[in-house]
């Protein structure tokens, strides 16, 4: 069948394929914005997608959003708004379904009498128009917009629309529970009304309204507070703690309780701390973890919530932010095939997300792994992980000696907390097996000295670990809204740059935009890598202390935290009060 033909009248007609361009795509392409054949693949790939062109060239950055926008005015002579300087906060609520707006992104600006004016931008879209305008019954206007601001702006107002944190409380205000006396209360049957009012349905929208907040927010963990006069909910996003709720203080035992019922703890047992997970279902193929601890205090119960993304694991380890030399020394101890691999640093540095993404890649059906962890924090197929009981005898040391019986290739220790678990460890790394474990210190060179106090012996210490990872988590700067920082050259060579590390710095610091939280987004790692060379081994021998560990360290090139930082800092990458944040001695 020929793809071209002419009939008697002279019409050309093509098959679908080479149809000629039509609307904005001919004229991006006439404007030589884009070439005939990237214009069509692009339209394939949003017909496929099911979606429309100008999102599908803005997203795949084969035109600016904004050109797009000035080009498809000037085509079809509708006029153009840029959202930037629009406040939403005019923009009429509640006169279009939000599944329509979310089906179009099509967003109302403003309603005149019977005139709806909606921004837009795809002009071509008469579907949604008509849509808008069968279901408001208004006749519609469209606003050419731009898609990146249009993107941002439904997401604004979408936000605005929903219920806060407060108002999901419902009518549960202080004014409704002045009559509730707790204290006057025995404390069973306490105990048993706080269960009866965890199911109540503002508790329960209220928390599950949090939960979301924290995984849309990005939060690592959420903190319920309870105190004498007031109780708070705290999300740490960041690494920086910041308010979010303030609930009534006497709804603090109904929250407690209702988290408590969720991570399937004892609701009756409010005297010692308890462990507990939840998992929420995002979708068929996402689901988050949350790792649950209650603690109690003077006025009620702490509960915080780690939240735990299995995807972390997966990111890769170019994600995770080592220096090249870094990241090669930690891929040749993990391909070794003994040995022992630690990994140091506070709570919240990312210790679990390094040791997994080193397992993730020796995950292979060749290899046995097993994990010994209090508590499994991230769920991995293909590795047999347990989760370490003291109430029932199962230790970290109980769980060691149960993998050497079962042939294993590699170990994961999730802490070496006493003598015990530290010798079986390094036996089993002195007996043909890759170790990999976290312990808390402050840096390298202190992790070795720390295994010689807990009391191993420093011959075992200086043939069995062979890498050690002391690691810290900086705030990533805003790469919207970053700007050149003014620093005297003075200055910085006294917070530690050298002359080579300054010839190429671009030092960038924080401003803060509306995609951001105070100029950062996300986080960095921030890593010294220590690997155990013969010269460092003696001094293990010799008994020598951190301070001589650290010097000989320097001589052989490994950059300690603080180099590490600086680094990471005149790439741009981190502000200077960051790294001073997360390393000043």
């Amino acid at each position: 069948m020929l793809n071209t033909w002419t009939t008697e009248y002279g019409i050309r007609l093509m098959n679908s394929s080479s149809a000629p361009l039509t609307g904005l795509a001919r004229r991006l392409v006439f404007d030589g914005l884009l070439n005939e054949d990237a214009m069509r693949k692009a339209q394939d790939i949003a017909k496929k997608d099911k979606k429309s062109l100008v999102a599908q060239l803005v997203s795949s950055k084969l035109a600016d959003g904004l050109t797009i926008a000035q080009v498809a005015a000037d085509e079809f002579g509708i006029p153009f708004l840029d959202l930037k300087a629009f406040n939403l906060e005019l923009a009429p609520r509640k006169v279009v379904d939000n599944k329509l707006i979310q089906a179009h992104r099509a967003l109302p600006l403003w309603l005149r009498g019977k005139r709806l004016f909606v921004g837009m931008s795809d002009p071509t879209n008469l579907h949604a128009l008509d849509q808008i305008k069968f279901h408001t019954n208004l006749s519609t206007e469209p606003v050419i917009v731009e898609e990146s601001a249009l993107n941002q702006a439904i997401e604004k107002y979408m936000a605005s629309q929903e219920e806060s944190l407060t108002d999901s409380l419902g009518d549960m205000d202080d004014l409704d529970l002045d009559n509730l006396d707790v204290e006057a209360v025995d404390e069973d049957a306490a105990a048993n009304g706080d269960a009866s009012g965890a199911d109540e349905a503002p508790v329960v929208k209220f928390v599950n309204k949090v939960l979301l907040d924290a995984i849309r927010g990005g939060a690592s963990d959420i903190h319920f507070e309870p105190y004498e006069k007031m109780y708070r909910v705290r999300f740490r996003t960041d690494g920086i703690l910041q308010e979010i709720a303030r609930p009534p203080a006497s709804l603090g035992f109904r929250l407690a309780a209702r988290l408590k019922v969720m991570s399937q703890m004892d609701i009756s047992e409010r005297r010692v701390p308890q462990d507990g997970r939840i998992k929420m279902k995002l979708s068929k193929t996402r689901a988050i973890d949350f790792r649950v601890n209650t603690l109690p205090t003077l006025w009620g119960e702490k509960v915080v919530l780690r939240i735990l993304d299995p995807s972390s694991a997966q990111m890769g380890i170019d994600a995770l932010g080592y220096e090249p030399e870094q990241k090669e020394m930690y891929l040749s101890a993990l391909n070794q095939p003994q040995g022992m691999i630690l990994v140091t640093g506070p709570t919240g540095s990312g210790k679990t997300v390094s040791l997994y993404t080193g397992l993730n890649i020796l995950n292979t059906p060749e290899l046995n792994i097993s994990t010994a962890e209090d508590p499994v924090e991230i769920n991995l197929e293909g590795i047999n992980q347990v989760h370490v009981n003291t109430k029932v005898g199962l230790g970290f040391a109980e769980a060691l000696r149960s993998f050497l019986r079962q042939d294993p290739d590699i170990i994961m220790v999730g802490e070496i907390r006493d003598l015990e678990t530290a010798e079986i460890g390094i036996k089993a790394a002195q007996t043909g097996h890759l170790v990999l474990s976290t312990l808390h210190t402050n840096s390298a060179p202190e992790t070795l000295t720390r295994l010689l106090n807990m009391g191993v012996p420093a011959f075992n210490v200086a043939t069995s670990v062979s890498l050690i990872i002391a690691q810290r988590l900086a705030r990533r700067l805003c790469k919207e809204c970053a700007v050149p920082a003014d620093i005297p050259h003075e200055t910085l060579r006294e917070e530690g740059f050298s002359e080579e590390l300054l010839e190429s710095a671009s030092i960038m610091e924080a401003v803060g935009c509306e995609r951001c939280n105070n100029g950062y987004k996300g986080r960095v790692g921030i890593y010294e890598v220590v690997r155990i060379t013969p010269d460092i081994s003696r001094i293990i021998m010799e008994n020598g202390n951190s301070l001589q560990i650290a010097e000989q360290a320097q001589k052989e090139g490994f950059n300690n935290l603080r180099q590490s930082a600086l680094k990471k800092c005149a790439q741009g990458i981190t502000s200077l009060s960051e790294v001073n944040r997360v390393t000043k001695d």
